[in-house]
C-alpha cells in the first residue's frame, strides 16, 4: 500500500507530532512523516525527530511577515512532497493563502470540545463555566480560527477541584489517542473502495440523465438512452487496483496517456481494446477536478447527440 505523506507543524515540544509519528510505524498505518517543520529553529521536538530519523526544518518566523514566512514553509512542504499537513501545537496564525493551499488537506488537533472555547485558555473556561467535560477535537484547518469541520473528538471528565493545569494533563492523554486516529482515517479514505466510490458516485451523477446500474461485476453509470460512460474498479480483475474507467477519444490518446504518466493512466482488461483509459485512485492524492473533467468528456463521447447538442447550447451562454 503506498502510504500518504503527512507533514508536522510544531512550535515546541511537539508531544502530539510524536504520538503521530509512533502511530505512522505502526504496520497497517496509512501514512508516513516526510518532514517536521517548526517556526523556532530550537524547538525541542525537532531534536526528537531527528533522533528518530525524519527530516526537520526549522525557520524563526522573527522578522517575517506573515505571508513571507507562511511561503518559506510552504517551500519545504512541498519540496518534501507532503500531501497532508497536521499541526500539532503550531502557534503561528496562518495566513489565508497558505490556508488555500492546503485546503482539505490540513488537519489541527484543539484542546475543547468545539465549537466550545476556540483559541486560548480553553481549559479554565470550561471550568469556570461549570461545564461537566473539557475534551479534545480534530478539526479541518480553515481561514477563521478554530473553525473547521470537526473529524473527531474526546470528551474528559472535569472532577471536583479540578484545576486548568490537571485537566490539561489528562486532555494531552486523550489528545495522543485521538489524533493518529483521526489521521489516519482522514488520509486512509483517499485509498478506501467505499469511500472513492462515493466520491466519483457524486461526480458522475451530476451529469444530465446520468445513471447507475452494475455491468461487468462493477458499478456503472450510463446516459439515459445512451452508452456506458464509466466504470469503478476495485480489484476487480485481482489486478490489486481501484480505478476509475472511462472512454478515451481513440487509441492515439489512450496510448499517448499511458506512455507520458504511466503511473496514474493504464490500458484496463477488456474494455482496452475498445479505448477505454483506466486512472488509478488508490494513490492518495486524486485530483477531483481533473477527474469530473474526465467524466464529462466520457459522458459526452456516450451521450445522444439531442443532450450533447442542449449542452452545448448551453456553453455558448
Amino acid at each position: 500500500m503506498t502510504k500518504a505523506k503527512v507533514a508536522i507543524l510544531i512550535s515546541g515540544r511537539g508531544s502530539n507530532m510524536m504520538a503521530l509519528l509512533y502511530a505512522s510505524r505502526l504496520p497497517d498505518s496509512p501514512y508516513e512523516v516526510v518532514l517536521v517543520a517548526s517556526n523556532d529553529p530550537d524547538a525541542p521536538g525537532l531534536a526528537l525527530a531527528a533522533a528518530e530519523g525524519v527530516s526537520t526544518f526549522g525557520h524563526s518566523h522573527k522578522g517575517l511577515d506573515r505571508a513571507s514566512f507562511d511561503a518559506i514553509m510552504d517551500d519545504q512542504l512541498r519540496a518534501a512532497q507532503a500531501e497532508y499537513v497536521a499541526l500539532a501545537g503550531y502557534m503561528r496564525i496562518l495566513s489565508a493563502g497558505f490556508v488555500a493551499r492546503w485546503e482539505g488537506r490540513m488537519l489541527n488537533i484543539h484542546p475543547s470540545l468545539l465549537p466550545r472555547y476556540k483559541g486560548l485558555d480553553t481549559h479554565a473556561r470550561a471550568i469556570a463555566a461549570g461545564d461537566s467535560h473539557g475534551g479534545c477535537s480534530v478539526h479541518l484547518v480553515t481561514a477563521e480560527l478554530d473553525d473547521g469541520p470537526v473529524l473527531g473528538q474526546i470528551p474528559v471528565t472535569i472532577t471536583p477541584g479540578e484545576t486548568a493545569d490537571s485537566l490539561a494533563t489528562r486532555i494531552m492523554f486523550a489528545e495522543h489517542q485521538l489524533y493518529p486516529k483521526v489521521l489516519a482515517e482522514f488520509v486512509g479514505r483517499e485509498r478506501n473502495p467505499d469511500w472513492l466510490l462515493g466520491k466519483v458516485r457524486e461526480l458522475a451523477l451530476a451529469l444530465p440523465d446520468a445513471e447507475e446500474k452494475a455491468s461487468h461485476g462493477s458499478p456503472g453509470f450510463f446516459v439515459t438512452g445512451g452508452k456506458f460512460f464509466a466504470y469503478f474498479t476495485a480489484n476487480h480483475h485481482q489486478d490489486g487496483t481501484i480505478g476509475l474507467l472511462v472512454k478515451a477519444s481513440g487509441a492515439e490518446e489512450q496510448a499517448m496517456l499511458i506512455d507520458r504518466d504511466p503511473d496514474l493512466y493504464y490500458r484496463p482488461a477488456y474494455l482496452g481494446p475498445f479505448n477505454w483509459i483506466g486512472i488509478r485512485l488508490d494513490q492518495g492524492n486524486n485530483d477531483w477536478e481533473h477527474l469530473a473533467e474526465w467524466l464529462s468528456k466520457s459522458w459526452r463521447l456516450s451521450a445522444p447527440k439531442r443532450l450533447t447538442k442542449m449542452l452545448d447550447i448551453a456553453d455558448e451562454f
